[in-house]
């Protein structure tokens, strides 16, 4: 059974239990999980005998290379007649649709013209088919982990006194490409000086300079899956604080690494790396949760923060990223990614976290 046939399996027996006929996807992380195809406009209906794909010239050739489980429907004018027509040849009473997706605008149109007596939301069923990764997943996002890996090792010798943030993403992007990527995971952050206390502090026109902190941020796609690091360095010698923050942050993230257990919430991970921050006075400088999930989208479920109520199964891939933000002085975030594994997870990224000064 191939791997696509296995999510298919799964989505059917979760659409039986629902009492839903068929299922709608539009999202496109959902149609590439559940079909293979990666074009940018495709919308799926997947039933209990069948399942087709429904696109436009643009994409027909490749849908039917990349999802040969799929009847490819090609629409020419009007999507809801190609939806309506499929509805009807497959006997589509109960359709299920993407609630934390769909927009209000969309899901008023097809409620009001989709031929079929009930337009159902399907609970996140496609979001928690994707919590846990199979296999062939977690490979490819080891190569993508490993791409990530590489640009560190390479960034470490290009940045110098008068490069400025956004050469550094350039770098970044441009090596990880070179090495298979297809593009980053999402916008490059690079954050120096004072700017490293800005936890999303995306690539400026700073010039970095001698004396500062940075933070890289960074991932890689490859192969439809994300990647997502963080290490924090230093151009010279720290400050005896921020020196000081380096070190209980990596002591916060190294507990959260060991204590990462199948089984525990999001809620109580995030408490092991949160409690040892707070006790070193820093409670009020660690204002975002330790984690999230990550596969096809950059950020999915399962969160680890002080709201997340999902249990940790094996399989699940998170990231483990604590940090320490002070305002005028600058921060530290380190972030592995791990894949639950039972009591001991799987440490993804190998990039080292001792203090580095270049």
């Amino acid at each position: 059974m191939s791997v696509v046939e296995k999510r298919l399996k799964k989505l059917r027996e979760k659409l039986a239990e629902k009492g839903i006929d068929a299922a709608l996807i539009t999202k496109r992380e959902n149609y590439v999980y559940f079909s293979g195809f990666t074009g940018t406009s495709a919308f799926l209906i997947i039933s209990q005998n069948d399942a087709v794909i429904i696109t436009d010239f643009r994409y027909a050739e490749q849908a039917k290379q990349q999802a040969g489980l799929y009847e490819v429907e090609q629409y020419h004018g009007s999507l809801i007649a190609a939806l309506n027509d499929v509805i009807k040849k497959k006997g589509i009473n109960k359709l299920g649709f993407e609630e934390g997706y769909l927009t209000y605008e969309k899901y008023s149109e097809y409620k009001k013209k989709l031929n079929v007596s009930e337009f159902s939301p399907l609970g996140g069923v496609l979001e928690t088919l994707r919590m846990v990764k199979d296999q062939d997943e977690i490979e490819i996002i080891k190569k993508a982990v490993e791409i990530a890996d590489n640009a560190f090792s390479h960034i470490i010798n290009f940045i110098k006194p008068g490069v400025r943030e956004i050469e550094v993403a350039a770098e970044i992007e441009y090596f990880m490409k070179r090495q298979g990527a297809k593009g980053a995971s999402f916008e490059t952050i690079v954050a120096s000086g004072e700017r490293a206390s800005m936890p999303h502090g995306v690539a400026s026109e700073k010039v970095i300079n001698q004396g500062d902190v940075i933070t890289l941020d960074y991932g890689a796609i490859y192969k439809e899956y994300c990647s997502d690091m963080t290490r924090t360095v230093f151009l010279g010698d720290p400050q005896p604080e921020i020196k000081k923050i380096y070190s209980i942050v990596l002591e916060a993230q190294q507990k959260a690494l060991e204590g990462a257990a199948a089984g525990l919430t999001g809620k109580e991970i995030d408490f092991i790396a949160r409690d040892i921050i707070s006790k070193r006075g820093y409670e009020k400088n660690f204002g975002h949760g330790l984690g999230h999930g990550v596969g096809i989208e950059i950020h999915e479920e399962p969160r680890l923060s002080m709201a997340g109520s999902i249990k940790m199964e094996n399989g699940m891939v998170v990231t483990v990223e604590p940090g320490i933000y002070v305002p005028g002085l600058g921060g530290v975030r380190i972030e592995d990614m791990i894949v639950i594994n039972d009591d001991k997870p799987q440490i993804l990224t190998q990039s080292t976290k001792d203090l580095i000064v270049i």
